[in-house]
């Protein structure tokens, strides 16, 4: 099992007027866009899958979630080769402390960006291992054998309530002046099967499409600007991203 096929869509939705989500899918950057793609783990030792919500006024949240993404990407492709799993994950750690230090100097720096940040949700592939991650309520579920499980916990009010109903209100993330962000990071290499389907999705798909409703569509072989279009036609409150990684 080495073949991957991804889609990726961001859209901005129906009642905001600029798109602050951002897709790292692979080697693009997607935003007001669509992009499929496949290729083979066996040609590679690494690469970086990730979906960024980013918030802030005057289009900040654009800047917020492009900052983490691109920061993201070179950082991934620039670490040595022959860490292991410990040390890769303490590497990411270094990232996110940096990133969120990074972010909040220019909200600060610049009064049109005061406060902007972004969550953050992604999988990254390095030397064989697979991890997910994540910071703030983007989400990342897995389809396996037709039935859906959301892999994330939602880094809101609502979870720390013990409510399942998705909250607006968010208690991590990077930037948006907070000091003390953190990532939830996992290894799941031994748990990749071929057939698994994995989804990294904006709130704006969750808010406006059921968990019921994605599955059916997943397992339906909808693509990600599918899930997207659904979201919109639902009422398309905030801008809605979803990326699909199909392992094969």
């Amino acid at each position: 099992m080495s073949k991957i096929v991804l889609s990726a869509s961001s859209r901005v939705g129906c009642v905001r007027s600029n798109n602050e989500d951002m897709i790292l899918a692979n080697d693009r950057f997607v935003r007001s866009d669509i992009y499929q793609t496949d290729f083979m783990t066996e040609n590679s030792d690494r690469f970086v899958v990730a979906v960024a919500d980013g918030m802030g006024g005057h289009n900040a949240g654009e800047v917020a979630s492009e900052l983490a993404l691109t920061n993201l990407r070179y950082y991934v492709y620039d670490l040595p080769q022959g860490l292991n799993p410990a040390e890769f994950e303490e590497a990411l750690l270094v990232w996110m402390d940096s990133v969120n230090n990074i972010i909040n100097a220019r909200g600060k720096a610049n009064a049109e960006q005061a406060n902007m940040g972004t969550t953050l949700v992604g999988i990254i592939f390095y030397q064989g291992r697979y991890f997910w991650m994540n910071c703030g309520d983007s989400r990342l579920y897995r389809l396996r054998d037709g039935h859906l499980v959301q892999l994330t916990t939602d880094h809101s009010l609502n979870t720390i309530s013990g409510q399942k109903k998705h909250s607006n209100v968010i208690t991590n993330c990077i930037g948006a002046g907070c000091t003390h962000a953190y990532l939830d990071l996992m290894e799941f290499t031994d748990d990749v099967r071929e057939d698994d389907i994995y989804l990294l999705c904006s709130d704006g798909l969750n808010d406006m499409v059921s968990d019921s409703t994605i599955e059916k569509l997943l397992n339906e072989k909808a693509n990600a600007n599918t899930l997207c279009e659904e979201a919109i036609n639902e009422g398309g409150f905030d801008n809605v991203s979803a990326c699909i990684l199909s392992f094969q």
